[in-house]
């Protein structure tokens, strides 16, 4: 499941690097792409993932400002979430998943796992 082209995870990577909102060029002035890529480029795939709903934006002067709609760990928790439940299998789906993480990964689920039923028992 990819939620992104290769420019679209380009921009998404300053969005979240950014502490505030950006207008275009300062998107364009950050961009880590493979190519040179025009203002009118990252403007018309800005206003692509602002109607994704990725992006959020507002009016400043004659230019928007965009910010992410969702922190990064959000954003791959819920297509996460959207992988496991989008058909098939999930105890099987989270097997398989299981059998492809490494033994650190496999630590770090261990450890969430935990943390969230206690946060879970807190709240009860």
């Amino acid at each position: 499941m990819r939620e992104f082209g290769e420019l679209e995870a380009a921009i998404m990577e300053v969005m979240w690097a950014a502490h505030d909102p950006c207008a275009v060029r300062e998107v364009r002035e950050r961009l880590h792409y493979n190519r040179p890529v025009a203002y009118t480029t990252v403007m018309t795939v800005m206003d692509i993932l602002h109607r994704k709903g990725v992006l959020r934006r507002d009016k400043h002067g004659r230019a928007w400002r965009y910010w992410p709609a969702e922190a990064r760990e959000a954003h791959d928790a819920r297509l996460m979430t959207e992988a496991l439940r989008s058909g098939g299998d999930e105890r099987v789906t989270m097997r398989r998943f299981l059998e492809c993480v490494s033994d650190d990964e496999m630590e770090s689920l261990r450890n969430a796992v935990r943390d969230a039923s206690s946060a879970r028992l807190a709240l009860n």
